[in-house]
């Protein structure tokens, strides 16, 4: 299906949505459709839902919460890590979570005792339990010991000329498993090279990388481009790309994720990620498929 047939079925769902037909003076209106009509109804659709008012369904909810930069870093981390299944209990749990660090996750992180792990132990969200929830605490109190910022441990892996941030994932995957570390929770942290989509880790980093005068990502990374960012892929974003013809593939996988972000820069090359705003929000908001 060509863009210009897209564009007019979402038109037409506004303006006629329980006729039966098409008026034919719709098609006319949209028979020249272009490239550069396509950006503009991206571009509004983006300025949308890149909007505060739609922070407080959101999983970045939960960073927002917080000043610190690292109390942002943990909280937005965990926020993302849980960031499967309904979005209520998703922010339930997150913020929850939040809590039982006594609201102040990195002073938590680096002053706890032993004795304070046990109220983390019947923690839950679908399969990530406390077995995973207390190995990431042992990970950050040991890599925050050492490092001022969590933004080292993905961006310390980038190398010059890298267009995207794979190896940033892939890299801080591997710091993330160094230690000793439960073999279930590897699950938790996608692996791009195993061609996981890395969703989660991708709209992480969306939220810590990227900057604009809108007041939903915080961009307080500055060693990462946005342009290198990789749209955050799921099933929804996945069913609306391939509606507009910017997939291909039903498959979610990180290759699908890259050739995504790829069409999305012809858009915007400095930040094609922000589409990510337009096509959530047409997936999810108003359920475009």
């Amino acid at each position: 299906m060509k863009i210009k047939e897209i564009l007019l079925i979402v038109v037409c769902r506004r303006i006629y949505p329980l006729s039966g037909s098409i008026p034919c003076f719709i098609f006319a209106d949209l028979a020249s459709m272009n490239q550069a009509a396509f950006k503009k109804f991206l571009d509004q659709k983006a300025a949308q839902y890149n909007n505060p008012l739609f922070i407080g369904s959101d999983p970045i909810f939960v960073p927002h919460q917080f000043e610190k930069l690292q109390d942002k870093e943990i909280a937005g981390f965990f926020a993302a890590i849980l960031a499967w299944g309904h979005r209520k209990i998703i922010l339930k749990n997150a913020l929850h979570l939040t809590a039982l660090m006594d609201g102040s996750p990195h002073d938590f992180i680096l002053h706890h005792e032993e004795k304070d792990l046990k109220r983390f132990l019947h923690f839950r969200h679908r399969t990530f339990n406390a077995t995973d929830l207390l190995y990431c605490i042992y990970f950050f109190r040991e890599y925050y010991a050492l490092h001022d910022s969590l933004e080292t441990a993905f961006s310390s892996h980038l190398r010059p000329g890298d267009e995207t941030v794979e190896n940033a994932l892939a890299g801080f995957r591997n710091t993330f498993f160094a230690h000793e570390h439960p073999q279930r929770s590897e699950k938790h942290i996608s692996n791009p090279a195993k061609n996981s989509a890395c969703k989660r880790l991708n709209m992480f980093l969306r939220w810590m990388v990227r900057h604009d005068e809108q007041g939903v990502d915080f961009g307080i990374w500055k060693s990462i481009a946005s342009s290198q960012l990789v749209c955050p892929l799921d099933i929804h974003v996945s069913r609306v790309a391939k509606r507009f013809g910017l997939l291909q593939s039903d498959q979610v996988s990180w290759k699908a994720a890259v050739s995504l972000t790829d069409e999305l820069r012809i858009f915007d090359a400095g930040d094609p990620v922000k589409y990510d705003f337009a096509l959530f929000g047409l997936g999810v908001e108003e359920r475009f498929v």
